[in-house]
């Protein structure tokens, strides 16, 4: 099947090779001439693991190609998907000016006799479906056009988590297809078969119950991590400790493992702006979301759980107090710094005159452009810890659970380490002489 791909970005790279990958044709469209021109020449664009092997297969395979031109990258194309930013607006709605700017484009360049299912695979609001209708055939009225039966419009939803797209994107627990058309869901099904033969479903629905669902599961699954974190507050307050807690509700197959770890708040391009999403559109139906606005407002204070712990081991002064920081993507496995809690950290930390030397293994490159020379930056993680008063973590790289502790006793001015992880085992830390601080567990000081 041809099929194209409006948008370069995360999803709309991550879906369009994964889709070659299966032997489609296909074509990915970008204004940035500079970031096309990169990928057409093997320059992979952005950090995913196991993209760049078949990045680099299907590109050379000529089933993969990149072009600056909607008009001739939809030509061919049987299914365009739009994989376009959907960035938060100051009132916490999605902002669907890219989506329906393509959708005016198409209107003026879709052929009445030549039909198309246009999907919608960015994350968008209840209703986005129909108003990329309408834009299309808005556009194409003016342009003298009767588009009524040349085009569908699908709501297709994707769930990628970062760090691990690839499989989930070749291996998907479900796919979710909201679509009105008869003739869309079987394009649609033979394009997704490959993926679910091992049996994961396709579930069809309404374009707007789609919708709502990748808002919902988003939320929902920010909403764990949210109710984990207070969980853990309490446990400090009443001499508890989260770990035990977390696997004795785990074990309960209702509730399920995952998204129970607790932490300093999740950050990144999906929770913090599907949430804000929901809940404006609640507002909008004048629906008052009162869970999900306790998800916010535990989230922002869950970043900086560890700053109070840190300047009251310091006696409240923080002026001249150095600092090793190790992670600074929101989570491991990605360059994504996007509401990553690390951030917060640093300016906390800055604010009250502290210095910081940051090291991640793939986020540096994207905060230095982001702070620029507001904090150094180390080759590895020892380097970091160069007469640093502290180490602190901010990301669960799997390179920081086993370090080499001789190397940070004999780097750091004191034995001390605030893990906003939880990576440390509490007691067996102690023995090696540390005072350290996590989430939801007491804090410990050197055995004596």
């Amino acid at each position: 099947m041809k099929i194209a791909v409006v948008g370069t970005g995360y999803v709309g790279l991550v879906t369009g090779t994964c889709f070659a990958e299966t032997g489609n044709t296909v074509t990915c469209i970008d204004i940035d001439s500079s970031k096309v021109t990169k990928l057409t020449n093997g320059e992979i664009t952005i950090y995913e693991p196991g993209l760049e092997k078949l990045f680099l297969r299907n590109l050379k395979e000529e089933r993969l190609r990149f072009t600056t031109n909607l008009e001739d990258g939809i030509k061919d194309a049987a299914i365009i998907f739009l994989a376009l930013p959907t960035p938060p607006g100051e009132d916490g709605s999605a902002d669907l000016k890219y989506i329906l700017g393509v959708s005016t484009q198409l209107g003026n360049i879709l052929n009445p006799n030549d039909y198309k299912v246009i999907v919608d695979k960015s994350t968008v609001p209840v209703g986005t479906a129909e108003k990329v209708r309408a834009a299309i055939l808005e556009s194409g009225t003016k342009a003298g056009k009767k588009l009524e039966e040349a085009f569908d419009v699908v709501s297709n939803p994707e769930f990628l988590r970062e760090g691990v797209a690839v499989d989930d994107f070749m291996k998907p627990d479900r796919v979710v297809i909201g679509a009105g058309s008869e003739k869309a869901k079987k394009l649609m099904g033979d394009l997704y078969a490959p993926f679910v033969r091992q049996g994961n479903p396709v579930i069809y629905m309404d374009e707007r119950s789609a919708e709502l669902t990748k808002y919902a599961a988003n939320s929902f699954l920010a909403t764990k991590i949210s109710f984990m974190n207070e969980v853990a507050r309490l446990c400090e307050l009443l001499g508890a400790d989260v770990d035990m807690v977390r696997r004795g509700v785990g074990s309960d197959d209702r509730i399920g493992k995952r998204f129970l770890f607790p932490g300093i708040g999740y950050g990144g391009s999906c929770f913090p702006k599907d949430v804000q999403a929901l809940v404006k559109s609640s507002t909008e139906v004048k629906y008052d979301f009162k869970i999900l606005n306790a998800v916010m407002e535990v989230n922002e204070t869950q970043k900086l759980h560890l700053f109070p712990k840190i300047k009251n081991y310091f006696k409240g002064n923080l002026k001249g107090k150095h600092f090793a920081l190790w992670g600074l993507a929101f989570k491991p496995n990605t360059d994504d710094i996007r509401e990553a809690p690390a951030l917060y950290m640093i300016e906390a930390l800055t604010k009250e005159g502290a210095t910081v030397t940051a090291f991640d293994p793939e986020a540096m490159n994207n905060v230095k452009r982001t702070i620029g020379d507001k904090i150094s930056y180390a080759d590895n993680q020892y380097v970091a810890l160069k007469d640093a008063d502290a180490l602190i973590i901010a990301t669960e790289w799997n390179e920081f659970r086993t370090p080499d502790f001789l190397k940070i006793v004999s780097s750091l001015k004191n034995k001390t380490i605030f893990d906003g992880r939880n990576l440390f085992d509490v007691a067996a830390i102690r023995e090696l002489g540390f005072h350290y601080e996590s989430v939801g567990r007491a804090a410990s000081s050197p055995a004596k």
